[in-house]
């Protein structure tokens, strides 16, 4: 594994250590779950129940494949040599990134913008300064838009073990103060 996908990995379980106890656990993912749904109140109700299917899915994914003691929690030793296995979650990440940068285009014309996509990477607890050097890294067009496909590469890519140099990378630097 790259050191860049290191680091993503360990920012990742302290994200998805939503309730901060240490641990991730089913409570993380319904916390973080309602932070997302809630900051897309202009998607319609397909989109959210896509992303309630898919952070569920990550869950099980979770659970079923990393909980090595069988106690329904994921620690720090359980989550990180596995996450970035494609054949374990490739699939996992794929509806997860299909159903993020779906509920960012609202309106479904194929865009999402920079306000909406703030929202989003903030409830899933990314800091903001970080989500706007990744937003720039993705390259908006003229009017501060991406494109749905841009972000769900991106997602995908961030979870990839052998990829460096991504815009992903981005929410790995140093943290704002």
């Amino acid at each position: 594994m790259r050191d860049e996908a290191a680091k993503r990995v360990e920012l990742v379980f302290s994200l998805f250590d939503a309730n901060g106890n240490g641990v991730i656990d089913s409570d993380d993912f319904d916390l973080m779950t309602g932070r997302v749904v809630e900051a897309a109140a202009a998607s319609d109700d397909g989109a959210k129940a896509a992303i309630r299917a898919a952070f569920r899915r990550y869950w099980t994914t979770l659970v079923t494949e990393l909980d090595a003691n069988g106690d329904g929690v994921i620690t720090v030793d359980e989550f990180r040599p596995f996450v970035l296995d494609p054949e374990l979650f490739g699939p996992t990440i794929s509806e997860f990134a299909e159903a993020l940068s779906t509920l960012g285009d609202p309106d479904g014309d194929g865009l999402i913008e920079r306000p909406l996509f703030v929202s989003l990477m903030t409830a899933i607890g990314f800091e903001e300064a970080n989500i706007h050097a990744l937003f720039d890294a993705f390259g908006p067009d003229a009017e501060d838009r991406i494109t749905v496909a841009t972000w769900a590469a991106g997602i995908r890519d961030y979870y990839a073990p052998d990829m460096a140099g991504i815009p992903g990378d981005h929410l790995v630097a140093a943290r704002a103060a």
